[in-house]
């Protein structure tokens, strides 16, 4: 009965494990399986491999030097080829480069820092520095302006006056000498004047002349100082239109004459 039994299992149908496919390698949530020494993996990659183009895999394939080194790169347009020269040679013709543009305006580059003051301007002309104490201070001194006051007092000269020529009797009256001959002042009435709205004629009458002292000849030529024919003096002091004989004295006093 046994055997019997033995035999049926053996010919009898095999059931599936349920749990097939779960944790199985190919899934991609699982994590890689632990790889033994001396064991490789075998099969299709997840990813396809990148195809590169022929300028990372052909002549261009050094894409981390942008220009290399001792190459020439063919110019498709033009038969004659750039020849591009090492990183030295690049150094050198930089230095080259800020040398001769240093060059170029006679003077070296500044280096702008508070450590490095700003060059002193020069040739500001017109602009005067009489007021900055210590530009005068550092060309002048007390014995330079002692100096030079004493050059121009020894360049200084006296002009002595002399008389005042002579008038002839046959010309205009002389205001100057009208002037001197008097000692009334300005407003004080001496002649008498008759008529009517004589102030009001003077400012009408004096407003024809170009001065005083054109009014002052006129009025002492037409009679004046005792009659006023043009009525130019209506207060009677015997001076047309506001002429004033003050100046003339104190010029006269001042002379000493």
């Amino acid at each position: 009965m046994g055997v019997s039994l033995l035999a049926l299992t053996a010919c009898g149908p095999q059931v599936p494990d349920s749990a097939a496919g779960i944790g199985d390698d190919t899934s991609p949530f699982n994590a890689p399986p632990a790889i033994e020494t001396g064991q490789t993996l075998s099969g299709a990659p997840l990813v396809p491999p990148v195809v590169l183009s022929n300028e990372a895999t052909g002549a261009n394939a050094n894409w981390q030097n942008p220009r290399p080194t001792g190459t020439q790169i063919a110019s498709s347009n033009s038969a004659s080829s750039l020849n591009v020269g090492s990183n030295d040679d690049i150094a050198r013709e930089a230095a080259a480069a800020i040398a001769a543009s240093s060059q170029n305006s006679g003077q070296a580059p500044l280096q702008a820092s508070p450590d490095n003051p700003a060059p002193a301007l020069l040739g500001h002309a017109g602009i005067s520095d009489e007021n900055d104490f210590s530009a005068v201070a550092s060309r002048q001194t007390i014995e330079s302006d002692a100096q030079r006051l004493a050059n121009q007092r020894a360049q200084y000269q006296v002009v002595a006056p002399t008389a005042v020529p002579q008038r002839p009797n046959d010309l205009a009256p002389n205001i100057v000498s009208y002037a001197l001959s008097t000692s009334n002042p300005k407003g004080q009435k001496v002649y008498s004047r008759a008529g009517i709205n004589l102030k009001a004629r003077a400012e009408r009458n004096c407003a024809q002349y170009g001065s005083p002292d054109l009014a002052q000849t006129d009025f002492l030529e037409a009679g004046g100082p005792q009659r006023d024919r043009l009525v130019l003096d209506p207060d009677g002091d015997g001076y047309a239109c506001g002429w004033d004989p003050a100046p003339f004295r104190a010029a006269v006093r001042a002379q000493g004459i």
